[in-house]
């Protein structure tokens, strides 16, 4: 029996040399009541991170955990946080679709591309589409001093360019048949590119632009664009990116129907005296051919 009772005020002796460091400062006056009012109630100590209710097991349990971060002071804000994140679903969730960044061109921008397509959102309407269809034509003669004259392969690649620019930059595009081929701009070019001068600039320009021989302009004026490896293609992008060209030949302004616009073009490869067949000269405006 005195073994008994000398056993259990151990026990008790342990519980309470354990329990009293965790409730913020010594424990209760012999005669004090088992609990303290709300008023009364001593904060815990800011080194301790846990409370305890003094039973054994959550002693124990307090006494493992202020140990552990005690060891280890970089634990305690991570177990802290991992509480707050759903480490368990998280390869579940949907990953957000990133968001593309549009990047205005400074001929688009000169244009007014987004001015327009916030008018057509504000109205409920998508931009334009682009238009199937094919060019007229064009007869790819040889001028007298050799030089390559317009194929339908040119203002076919003219055309569709064209026509691409015009939709991505929410303006209607050109009936594909409203695209000709023009005699007359093909004959100035053709002017141009039989000045005798070894300089490819020679000649090159509007109305009242001489040539290096005294000889006579021909045919008629309209947008130039040229150089080595130029396509329809090339020579549409050209005529967009330049300020002056983008008023004249693509007119963003323009709000009338197209199904009357006609856009003409002509195009010439090499020249004299010994320009290659890769150097192109182009010409076209806006209006009836």
């Amino acid at each position: 029996m005195l073994k008994r009772t000398l056993l259990v005020g151990t026990v008790f002796g342990a519980v309470l040399a354990l329990g009293l460091p965790f409730v913020g400062g010594g424990g209760p006056s012999i005669g004090a009541p088992a609990y303290a009012d709300e008023s009364e109630v001593l904060p815990v100590a800011a080194t301790t991170p846990l409370a305890t209710t003094g039973r054994v097991g959550d002693t124990a349990a307090a006494v493992a955990a202020v140990t552990f971060a005690t060891e280890n002071p970089l634990a305690a804000p991570e177990m802290a946080r991992n509480l707050k994140v759903d480490t368990e679903h998280l390869a579940q969730k949907p990953v957000p679709k990133p968001v593309p960044v549009v990047v205005e061109t400074p001929a688009a921008k000169r244009s007014g591309t987004a001015a327009r397509q916030a008018a057509r959102a504000a109205a409920g309407q998508s931009c334009p589409g682009s238009v199937g269809g094919s060019v007229s034509g064009a007869p790819g003669i040889t001028s007298a001093g050799g030089v390559g004259g317009t194929t339908t392969s040119d203002l076919q690649s003219f055309a569709a360019t064209y026509n691409s620019i015009r939709v991505a930059n929410c303006l209607e595009p050109v009936p594909m048949a409203n695209f000709r081929y023009d005699s007359c701009m093909e004959q100035r070019l053709f002017w141009i590119a039989e000045d005798p001068s070894p300089d490819v600039n020679s000649a090159w320009g509007h109305n009242g632009t001489p040539r290096s021989d005294g000889a006579p302009a021909v045919g008629c004026d309209g947008n130039l664009a040229g150089g080595s490896g130029n396509t329809g293609a090339t020579v549409a992008q050209k005529w967009w990116n330049s300020a002056s060209h983008q008023k004249s030949l693509y007119r963003p302004t323009y709000s009338g129907s197209m199904s009357g616009v006609v856009i003409c073009f002509a195009m010439v490869h090499g020249g004299l005296p010994n320009d290659g067949a890769g150097f192109a000269r182009a010409a076209a405006r806006w209006g009836g051919c």
